[in-house]
């Protein structure tokens, strides 16, 4: 580190600082700009290709139901033959006759071309084990892709005939079932490249003007040092000196500053406020002393109770659940047996829900004393059946309630995840949806694939809006306290989620309460 024993070095250093610092900022700058260019060329990547995407599909899903609605009105008044030939010619027609990248192709699923209004003489041919240059089958995986529900993209390297070379290529392809028609359309990516070129033109002029006026700012900078130190470092320097020597008797007097020894305005305000300064300083020395020994005690004695007291409180509830799960099983074995002496009696019923609650309160603390000190290992789990049972705990819950579940549950859904933190995801869910739900109303619960990667569980109630989504999730907060519980379950969801990069939304309107959590099926990460 730099010394000055001077006011002209410390003008020396000073400009020498700021050289070493603008150079820093500028690469700085230059970084920043560097990362925003590659950020925005993802993006326009990114932008463009989903755009096309949404924009070949749908062309097809257009053209699929053109076909269904075509075949449907003249299903019984032309022959079949007839009709597939009107329709193919109709969407020949469809094809752009600027672009002759732009037009749809048609497979049967057993890969014979039918429609190609470029490649009109294979058309018959089978292309079933046709390959790009990676080797991808790509109208076998097009055909595979189609007759999934909503159809699916494909990625391949395809001939374009304008510039004669092979390009990247994304096509859509769905099907038309009743004529096992894989109908499909692609389109090229080789003009994000243009857009990459312009915006890299468009980086090199900014870097252009950044360094002409960095330099510029630089100079300035250069100059007004030489300027100060030339005309006012003497000055100054003489009136530091006279405060500075203030500071020094004023350890032996309590002399005010001779005020016609400073030259500028602004250090007699200095020399004034120094003066007052020193005095309240001797002043208000003794007096923290005594006030800093008398706070260390009451902060000691505070802590010591606060310690107590939330150790007081960690012993109650471990002892609280504790107690709490004898007589539960107790209770639920009773109830078992009532039930095989009485079924189906509503007061049984009652009980059950109501010890059925008691049971998911009891786990929700139970998790909460082991969270800390019990390893929660992930493995996999069928999301399904888990939560199928879990709708079969509650349902009696909801039937108290005048409540009914309405599922919509993907079969054998398999995640990567701890089966006590799922359970409580599952629980909280639940039982908030049974809470909060207006009588006599559904609760919609679903659980599907968003993609091959991830996975979606949804829970909506018709219920009261939530006014402050985003303290849904805090410690001790309930939307309506009339509505009895601790305010902890979604707290204890939250930290899983966090925990686990589970993707939490919520939507909340005067019609419908949604929360939607996206699991990764292989997540293994912990944040």
């Amino acid at each position: 580190m730099f010394k000055a024993k001077s006011l002209y070095h410390l003008i020396v250093y000073s400009i020498l600082f700021i050289v070493v610092l603008i150079s820093f900022f500028t690469f700085i700058i230059i970084e920043n700009a560097h990362d925003e260019l590659q950020e925005k060329i993802s993006t326009l990547k990114s932008d463009f290709t989903s755009n096309q995407k949404e924009l070949i599909k749908n062309d097809i899903n257009s053209v699929i139901s053109f076909i269904e609605y075509y075949h449907n009105k003249y299903e019984n008044i032309k022959p079949e033959d007839e009709i597939k030939k009107d329709i193919l010619l109709a969407i020949e027609k469809m094809k752009s006759k600027r672009d002759i990248s732009d037009y749809i192709f048609i497979y049967s699923y057993d890969g014979t071309l039918l429609f190609h209004p470029v490649a009109k003489d294979s058309i018959g041919d089978n292309r079933i084990n046709m390959i790009d240059n990676t080797g991808k089958r790509v109208i076998y995986d097009l055909i595979k892709a189609s007759k999934r529900y909503i159809g699916g993209y494909v990625d391949y390297i395809w001939y374009k005939p304008d510039i004669s070379k092979n390009v990247q290529k994304i096509s859509y392809a769905n099907s038309y079932d009743k004529w096992q028609w894989t109908i499909g359309k692609g389109v090229y990516l080789d003009e994000i490249e243009k857009l990459v070129k312009e915006k890299n033109e468009e980086y090199n002029q900014k870097m252009s003007d950044y360094t002409l006026q960095i330099t510029s700012l630089t100079i300035m900078l250069v100059l007004y040092s030489i300027f100060i130190y030339k005309n006012a470092t003497i000055l100054i320097v003489n009136d530091v000196k006279e405060i500075g020597k203030y500071f020094k008797e004023s350890q032996d007097n309590d002399d005010p500053i001779n005020q016609n020894r400073i030259i500028f305005g602004e250090f007699k305000v200095i020399a004034n406020y120094a003066t007052d300064a020193m005095n309240n300083i001797k002043l208000k020395t003794h007096m923290l002393e005594d006030l800093n020994k008398n706070l260390e005690y009451k902060v000691d004695e505070k802590t010591k109770e606060l310690t107590k007291l939330i150790e007081s409180q960690k012993t109650f509830i471990k002892n609280s659940v504790h107690e709490i799960n004898t007589p539960l099983s107790i209770i639920q074995t009773n109830i078992d047996l009532l039930k095989m002496n009485t079924p189906n009696n509503k007061y049984i019923i009652n009980i059950e829900s109501g010890s059925k609650i008691i049971q998911y309160i009891y786990d929700d603390l139970s998790y909460l004393i082991k969270k800390d000190r019990v390893v929660y290992e992930k493995e996999y789990l069928n999301y399904t059946e888990i939560l199928i049972n879990r709708l079969d705990f509650f349902d009696e819950i909801a039937i108290s309630n005048s409540l009914y579940f309405v599922s919509n549950i993907q079969d054998d859904i398999y995640i990567k995840f701890n089966k006590t933190e799922l359970q409580r995801v599952i629980d909280n869910n639940l039982s908030n949806a049974i809470k909060y739900s207006y009588p006599k109303s559904p609760v919609f619960v679903r659980l599907d694939y968003v993609n091959d990667s991830e996975i979606e569980f949804s829970v909506s109630t018709n219920s009261k809006k939530i006014d402050y989504k985003n303290r849904i999730f805090d410690d001790f907060y309930r939307e309506n306290s009339a509505r009895g519980g601790f305010g902890l379950g979604l707290k204890i969801v939250k930290d899983i989620c966090d925990k686990s990069s589970v993707l939490i939304n919520l939507e909340s309107n005067d019609k419908e309460t949604k929360f939607t959590y996206r699991f990764k099926i292989n997540e293994d990460t912990t944040t």
